[in-house]
């Protein structure tokens, strides 16, 4: 499920999407409503949290544009606002907010409502599709339990969501940059070296043991997660 976060509070933006991310989403941010109807009209996803208050343009306009275009008509958005007045909640719903969620919030009920939507909407993946699978290699997105060849992998947190991202998007070169800021909520820094050092821990585990490699190294671009021909 890849969701679209238009936040402009620069923590809660990053918050929401490290959150969002070790949740088994793909999540791109944008910081103003301008950019965020851009995004929201030319990408393919799934669901918006949108904020009402944004510089540009507001929400409820963000939203306004949205509901006027075909292709975004039926577009999942969750609204997040710190206006809890009954009128502003009343306002969001009826310029066509499919959910209102006041700040702030728990992360756990904001997770619970996006699933909510996404079921309603149809877009909520069948029991069968929460398990991700490469070869040899299955990752449960439910029980978050990952095996290869019938054994059990034992991986950290950021482990999961860094192979997770991997296979959603398999076959695909992720820069270390895209990296760093999808699961690590990070602007990259040339001089750390956090993506390589997890990218060969998860190595150790995911490929050492086993005799086909999935987990790639494209030299001066980035990692794939794919099966190659021997």
């Amino acid at each position: 499920m890849k969701l679209l976060v238009i936040e402009d509070e620069g923590k809660l933006g990053d918050y929401l999407r490290g959150g969002l991310t070790q949740e088994g989403f793909v999540v791109d941010l944008v910081r103003d409503g301008v950019d965020g109807l851009h995004q929201a009209s030319e990408g393919a996803y799934d669901l918006v949290l949108l904020d009402g208050a944004l510089p540009g343009i507001d929400g409820l306009a963000v939203l306004a544009a949205l509901r006027q275009q075909d292709h975004t008509r039926a577009l999942p958005v969750l609204m997040m606002t710190a206006r809890a007045e009954v009128e502003d909640r009343v306002r969001g719903l009826q310029a066509g907010a499919d959910d209102y969620l006041c700040k702030p919030f728990a992360f756990s009920e904001l997770v619970a409502r996006i699933q909510a939507l996404l079921r309603r909407a149809g877009g909520a993946p069948p029991a069968e599709t929460t398990v991700l699978k490469l070869a040899d290699l299955e990752v449960d997105l439910l029980r978050r339990k990952v095996h290869r060849a019938g054994q059990r992998l034992d991986l950290t947190p950021k482990e999961f969501s860094l192979l997770t991202l991997l296979l959603r998007r398999q076959g695909q070169v992720l820069s270390r940059t895209e990296l760093a800021e999808q699961v690590w909520d990070m602007n990259f820094d040339s001089e750390t070296n956090v993506v390589e050092v997890a990218v060969r821990r998860l190595r150790g585990k995911l490929d050492k043991p086993f005799d086909v490699e999935l987990l790639h190294t494209v030299r001066g671009m980035g990692y794939v997660l794919e099966q190659r021909d021997a």
